[in-house]
Order: C-alpha cells, then sequence, then structure tokens
C-alpha cells in the first residue's frame, strides 16, 4: 500500500459515505485532491447524472472517454450532445486498433457478433483505459458504478485504492437505484442515451454479443454480455490480480 493510502482512513470513509448525498462525495473529492482528480464516463444510460455532477463542483475536470471503435453511432452522438451541454473538457483515448483490420486479423468474420470477448475488450477498451490513467496520472477517479446494476457490484465500497492504477477510485453514486437517478435528470433537466428507451440500461458496445436490450425482470447489466460467463469489461477492477480479469 502506498503512502497515498495511508494517508486516507478508508474505512471511516466508507462508512461516512454510506449515508452521504452523492454530490457532498463528489465535492471532497474536489477539495481533496483537485485538480489530481479526473472521471470516467462511458456516456452510457444514465452517464448524464455523475457528468453533471462532477462537472458541476469542479468544472472542466477531465473526463476519460473510451472509444473502442465498436461502440454505437448513438453513443458518439450523446457524447456530443452532452460535451456542448455541459462544456464538459473529454479527453477521448482510441484503441489502436483498425477496427476493420481488427476484425480480420482476429478471425472475427462477423461484425455483429465476438466469437473472443475477452480478447476485444482486452485491446480495445482496457489498453486505452490503462493509457489514459497512465498519461493523466490521477491521485483519483470518478466512476459511476451503482450497486443495483448487478450482483458482481454489490459489495462495492464508495472508495478503494486502485492498485492497478496507482489512485484511489471513488463511486459517488453507488447506493443510488434507478428512482434517484429519473430525479436527478428531471431536476436537472438532463437526457438519458437515446437507447434507452430501446430497452437498453447500459450500454457497451454495438456487438449483439456485447450490448442488447434488457426484458422485463432482468437486471440492469444483464444485457452486457449476455449468456456468457463475463460480468465486466475489467476497467472498474482495482486489482492488478489475474483472478479479477472479469470482475
Amino acid at each position: 500500500m502506498s503512502a497515498t493510502t495511508a494517508q486516507l482512513d478508508l474505512p471511516e470513509l466508507n462508512q461516512r459515505f454510506e449515508t452521504a448525498d452523492p454530490a457532498k462525495i463528489v465535492e471532497w473529492a474536489v477539495d481533496r485532491f483537485g485538480n489530481d482528480l479526473v472521471m470516467s464516463s462511458s456516456f452510457g444510460a444514465d452517464s448524464a447524472v455523475l457528468l453533471h455532477m462532477a462537472n458541476t463542483a469542479k468544472p472542466g475536470i477531465r473526463v476519460i472517454f473510451v472509444n473502442t471503435g465498436y461502440l454505437f453511432p448513438e453513443t458518439h452522438a450523446f457524447m456530443e450532445q452532452l460535451r456542448k451541454r455541459l462544456d464538459l473538457n473529454v479527453w477521448t483515448y482510441r484503441t489502436r486498433n483498425d477496427p476493420i483490420k481488427y476484425l480480420q486479423q482476429s478471425g472475427e468474420d462477423d461484425p455483429s457478433w465476438r466469437k473472443n470477448i475477452d480478447a476485444c475488450c482486452e485491446v480495445n477498451k482496457k489498453e486505452p483505459f490503462a493509457r489514459a490513467m497512465k498519461e493523466l496520472t490521477p491521485k483519483a477517479w470518478l466512476r459511476g458504478i451503482r450497486r443495483n446494476q448487478s450482483a458482481s457490484r454489490l459489495e462495492r465500497p464508495f472508495i478503494e485504492w486502485s492498485a492497478r492504477d496507482n489512485c484511489h477510485a471513488i463511486s459517488p453514486i453507488l447506493n443510488w437505484g434507478s428512482r434517484e437517478i429519473h430525479a436527478y435528470l428531471k431536476k436537472h433537466d438532463l437526457p438519458y442515451h437515446p437507447l434507452r428507451e430501446k430497452g437498453y440500461t447500459s450500454i457497451g458496445c454495438n456487438p449483439l454479443s456485447c450490448t442488447r436490450p434488457v426484458g422485463e425482470g432482468e437486471d440492469a447489466r444483464s444485457g452486457r454480455w449476455a449468456g456468457q460467463e463475463k460480468i465486466e469489461c475489467g476497467i472498474n477492477v482495482t486489482s492488478n490480480s489475474l483472478d479479477s480479469a472479469n470482475l
């Protein structure tokens, strides 16, 4: 554990944050880390919430956006809409691969499906994000994960040390559900992702193997890698352990 982690009492902070308003958690992070704070956003279904919250507390905060080469056109349009609306400071990190050549070289003969999902995530999503964190060297990183999205996120703390990225990972809206998300969007007149109304509650890359609409009664992330053992792309993993590759 680094000297940076020793300066924070994570158990005390996590206990305090359990009952704190998310905006107050963001304000704490801004006060504590200042210009060493970044945030990530997929510009997914309800990404406008944390983007608005963070950019209100710290105008111009650096927003890491990974362009895998396979995002929905609607995601790019949504990103641009929010960038202009909120005057966001978006730092786009792109895959090093040509999207068409990657499919050809990897033996992926159907653009609408991935035979090797993990390999595609590794080089087209995780690598650009790791590069962003290495270049920007933040001391803390805001992310928009929520406990009600999937079973894999139920036990996540509000703040944890990311050994992989050598910084703190902070999840201000961890305890919020769809009711709180909707209320915040309505209060601030913010939009959902345009695919949200078509049943996409978690939106990643466009192959059907990676993102599909969610059925009634399914959890919010059940449309991601449906029918596969994979449950996370890996960006929100905070460990260097190989056992955490799909968390």
